[in-house]
Parts: C-alpha cells; structure tokens; sequence
C-alpha cells in the first residue's frame, strides 16, 4: 500500500476553487511563532505552529482557535490498523458543519519547506483546496505525504505545525479503544469509539523544554530558512 491512500484518508469536504497559493516568502525560523494548547479528555497536546512557512494554514487553524470553535472538535480516527509506518490521528469538526470557515488554499509541502515526519500537524483534504477543520496529528513519518513523494499526487498534505508537548497524550488517543464495525470502506476499524473530545483550544507561551522539532526540511539551526516559493 502506498503510505496511506490520498483518497481514502480524508472526509468528504465542501468543494472550493482551486486558487494558487500565494509564493512564500524566504524568512528565518522565529523563535516567537504560535503555540497552541489542545486540552482533550485524555489530556493536553502543545502544537508549535509554522506561521512564517505555512501562513495559509496556520492562519486558518489559528482562527478556529481564537474564535472558539475548536473547542468541541473531536478526534474521531486512529489509523492503528495500517501498521507501524502509516500512523496518525485525526481530528475536526464532528458536529455543526456551519461551524466550519471557508475551504482554504493548499500550501504544498514543496512550498513551505516543511515535512510530513513523526509529530508532524498537517491538514486534512479530500482535494487541493477544499480542506477546512480536519488534521492530522503524525505518529511516525509519513513521507509519503509530502508533495514530492514518489508516487504521490504532486501535492501531498500541507504540514503547518509539530507537537512540541504531551506527545504521550497523542499516543494514548491513537491506542484509545476503537469501533470494530464503525466507519467505511477503508475508515472501517479505525473510528474511535469513544471520541476523544477538544475541551479547550487557546494559545500559550512556548514550552521550557519542547521536543525536538523535526518538520523544517534539512533543519541546519535557528536561522535556516525554507525551500524556496515555486509554482505548482
């Protein structure tokens, strides 16, 4: 199987234009970027996120959070069954879908200089452009993901933020318990049976000692900068 099948990881999203990204700009890694705090049933996951390098993305995640309605997002999925090497959880808007903001531009991995690698939080998208609450939280490389992987789409998933604390906490939802009949076709198996719920979502100040970050693309040191902008 390639590393998870494109179509079967997502769930159906509003359809969007299919608008180009704007070029990122080249800009040094700051030490002041977002950090967001999910406090779930299970615990509190800390997420750094790649405001500079994916502006797109990050602004839209951003805006669940500052407007409050993240709060009651739902991981609902766990890919446990595909093997150690195809590992995430997904999370997003289970209930009210008029509490999702508009389908946003995709900002392919080639782009941003980012890389979809273990602890990695990366958006969800059935199509380039129509993904709007939904992401992932990685539990091992999934290089397969990115816009230039082998075999791959050419667009692959926008990664826009890490996990910087309470890693265990993301580990614990991908082992939480799961439906055995829930979900279709290749979701069957992989639906969290209960859901774990997002009680809280807000911003906070870095970590005294976060994880070692690893989605920056051959990462030489605070100043390095990001792949240059190229067209899709």
């Amino acid at each position: 199987m390639l590393t998870l099948s494109l179509a079967a990881l997502l769930l159906l999203q509003p359809e969007a234009a299919k608008a180009a990204p704007d070029p990122i700009p080249s800009a040094p890694v700051s030490e002041d970027r977002p950090h967001v705090a999910l406090d779930t049933d299970l615990g509190t996951i800390i997420v750094r996120i790649e405001d500079k390098r994916a502006p797109v993305t990050a602004a839209n995640f951003l805006r669940y959070v500052d407007a409050k309605r993240m709060e009651g997002f739902q991981f609902y999925r766990s890919t446990r069954n595909w093997g150690p090497a195809n590992q995430l959880v997904q999370a997003g808007n289970r209930g009210d879908a008029r509490r999702n903001f508009p389908p946003i531009a995709h900002e392919p991995t080639t782009k941003t200089g980012l890389t979809n690698c273990k602890g990695a939080l990366s958006m969800a998208r059935l199509n380039p452009g129509d993904a709007s609450s939904d992401f992932f939280l990685l539990l091992s490389d999934i290089k397969g993901f990115d816009a230039d992987a082998p075999g791959g789409d050419g667009h692959g998933f926008a990664v826009f933020g890490e996990i910087v604390a309470g890693a265990d906490v993301a580990e614990a939802i991908f082992n939480a318990p799961v439906s055995p009949t829930a979900g279709d076709g290749v979701m069957r198996g992989q639906i969290l049976d209960p859901m774990v719920t997002i009680k809280t979502a807000g911003r906070v100040p870095a970590p005294a000692d976060p994880l070692p970050g690893c989605v920056v693309k051959a990462q030489e040191g605070a100043g390095s900068a990001p792949a240059p902008a190229s067209s899709e």
